[in-house]
């Protein structure tokens, strides 16, 4: 059986050097990796066989890599761990709106790089929910073991990360927390950038709002940050 922190990995990278050593780390941690140089091999790739998760450069020839994660997640659920230019912000945070999962900065460390890959599987699928716990909104249902989320009966499409928000802000009705307690009681990061907060809680806003500009379940607490409003 696969771990859950092990999978089929599409590293997608222009320079050589940088895939060859992402690769390296990667199959010493028992992944199996698929390494390609352009956005259309990337997505011929992942069309002939789906990757459990995608290490995707945004600096990438032809179909650059914003483009290739809005392709990617217009198909499939796969996790993303985007790598960005150092001080990039604005790449980062469209990359996060993308639809990526986590973001790595270059220059990088190879071992960090992995370490975020066996944690975004993890998340994917499931493994840090409680097994067969289910939250209950009114129309809204987290299901833990199902790893699914439905509003008015009809599925959310959710990633990884900003489920394990949701899920979380639902675990802790009308308790408020900071960006810097979510990025670390949420994701396990003892550091990063608290905008990646702010960007999934918009996402998740525009999904499960019925006003996403007049939120009334993830409300923003003023100079805190933000809580989970039941609405029952």
């Amino acid at each position: 059986m696969v771990r859950s922190e092990t999978g089929r990995v599409l590293v997608v990278d222009d320079d050589p050097t940088v895939a060859d050593v992402v690769s390296r780390y990667l199959l010493r941690d028992g992944h199996e990796v698929v390494c390609v140089a352009d956005g259309h091999a990337a997505l011929r790739a992942a069309e002939e066989r789906p990757p459990d998760l995608v290490v995707l450069d945004l600096m990438l020839p032809g179909i650059d890599g914003l483009e290739v994660c809005r392709r990617l997640r217009e198909r499939w659920p796969v996790p993303i761990v985007m790598l960005t230019a150092l001080g990039e912000e604005t790449d980062r945070l469209i990359g996060l709106e993308t639809g990526a999962d986590d973001y790595v900065t270059k220059p990088f460390s190879p071992r960090e790089l992995a370490l975020r890959v066996k944690s975004v599987l993890r998340r994917a699928r499931g493994a840090l929910a409680p097994t067969g716990e289910t939250i209950t909104d009114g129309d809204l249902t987290v299901d833990a073991a199902a790893h699914e989320v439905r509003l008015g009966g009809e599925e959310v499409s959710l990633t990884a990360r900003e489920f394990d928000l949701l899920a979380f802000l639902m675990r802790h009705p009308r308790q408020a927390f900071t960006r810097t307690d979510l990025l670390q009681k949420v994701w396990g990061w003892e550091f990063g950038d608290s905008s990646t907060v702010t960007v999934h809680v918009r996402r998740l806003r525009e999904k499960i709002e019925q006003d996403p500009t007049a939120p009334r379940r993830i409300l923003t607490v003023w100079g805190v940050g933000y809580r989970f409003e039941p609405l029952t």
